[in-house]
């Protein structure tokens, strides 16, 4: 497939070299043909010139259709047609040969960029040259028209040169692209993937675990139930009811956190004015938000920002039992600061990365090293506070 695409983009550009040619030898035909004229009319050579001109345009035209194997047939054919057209008009030869053999090396040079390949047929086109020219005049005529073909072969070849690199680095800008463009759908593949993954964890976290406990408890509710034991049959059903409450408003909280706007797409204070709403909506947890942001942050601050504000308010709605919240966000003295407070249980802060499992405040700490802050975390049992500060810059 890419072969053909490079093959389909070559085809364009030459089909462009070949009308410029198309224009080149339409003039060197007419002036060859003028200058015969001029001299001497020759009807019937000029016919049959015509006809062997016609023959070496259409072989230029369908020249890019030849194999490696069909070079040499091509430039030899090609050579003794140039020839026996600079021979039948002995007055306009010379408008033939400073017209066609440079733009034969230039065709060898479009076919294949081998030295060898070149430089033979360069040699070639000035035997051609040579022989036509001293079999139709005497060396005086030869020596003034040389300097003639050799400025115009300069010309030629160098054009062809600029035009075919041109060609090359257009077909590798345009294979880097193509590869850029296939690393970009890489990316997107791995990212849907991790993004499945994340979803994949929040499910486990809430609605798997939760299911899972009910089941157990309603399993416990029955066996008492079997026995006669009402009072404990009650007392585990009113616990079910508890668990699936909190199991349903965990499921809310991982829903609602899938349905929000990414950080590029919504305005800082916007976001966690929507993650508290959805908490509070969610948990039913009282949260007061104190915000104080007077200038648009960077996108990596933003990202990471919110993702923190997240993770805590998770962690919050899990392990602390809190039944009222504190989030405050400000962007002074040059530096973001976020800080989140609640009235639960707490924690010991040393166990941070080691209980297995539990793995969201490490997550934390990952989050402000990549953001260059700095975190402390304060908890004991009358609640815990985070406070989050990092070097303000501002987003573009």
């Amino acid at each position: 497939m890419k072969e053909k695409k490079d093959g389909l983009v070559l085809m364009n550009e030459l089909f462009e070299s070949r009308v410029t040619v198309l224009i080149w030898v339409s003039v060197v035909y007419v002036a060859a043909i003028l200058m015969q004229f001029i001299h001497e009319p020759q009807i019937l050579r000029s016919l049959v010139f015509t006809g062997l001109f016609t023959v070496h345009v259409l072989l230029h035209w369908n020249f890019y259709r030849i194999s490696n194997k069909q070079f040499w047939l091509h430039f030899a054919v090609q050579g003794v047609l140039i020839y026996l057209c600079a021979i039948l008009l002995p007055d306009g030869y010379q408008a033939v040969l400073i017209g066609l053999l440079p733009v034969l090396v230039a065709q060898s040079l479009a076919f294949s960029y081998r030295i060898r390949n070149v430089f033979f047929v360069s040699v070639i086109c000035l035997v051609l040259f040579f022989d036509a020219a001293l079999t139709l005049s005497d060396t005086d005529e030869v020596v003034f028209i040389l300097p003639f073909f050799a400025l115009m072969l300069i010309v030629v070849v160098a054009y062809a040169l600029l035009f075919f690199q041109q060609v090359q680095e257009r077909l590798r800008i345009q294979n880097f692209l193509r590869d850029l463009k296939e690393a970009h759908m890489k990316v997107e593949e791995l990212t849907l993937a991790g993004e499945r993954q994340r979803m994949a964890r929040d499910l486990h976290d809430t609605l798997a675990q939760g299911v899972a406990g009910l089941i157990m408890q309603l399993e416990a509710a029955d066996a008492h139930l079997t026995q006669g034991r009402t009072e404990r049959t009650q007392e585990i059903i009113r616990l079910s009811m508890k668990q699936a409450r909190r199991t349903l408003a965990e499921a809310r909280l991982a829903i609602d956190n899938l349905r929000l706007k990414s950080a590029f797409e919504l305005d800082f204070r916007e976001s966690v004015e929507a993650e508290v709403q959805h908490f509070k909506d969610a948990t039913g947890i009282d949260a007061v938000t104190q915000l104080q942001l007077t200038k648009r942050l960077s996108r990596m601050l933003m990202e990471h920002g919110l993702h923190m504000v997240k993770e805590c308010l998770t962690n919050i709605a899990r392990h602390a039992q809190a039944d009222k919240v504190w989030v405050s966000v400000s962007d002074q003295n040059g530096r973001l600061r976020i800080v989140i407070r609640d009235n639960g249980i707490g924690f010991s802060a040393n166990a941070i990365g080691k209980e297995p499992g539990h793995y969201g405040l490490l997550g934390l700490q990952e989050r402000v090293r990549l953001i260059g802050g700095k975190m402390e975390v304060d908890s004991s049992q009358e609640g815990t506070s985070i406070t989050i500060e990092a070097l303000f810059t501002e987003g573009e």
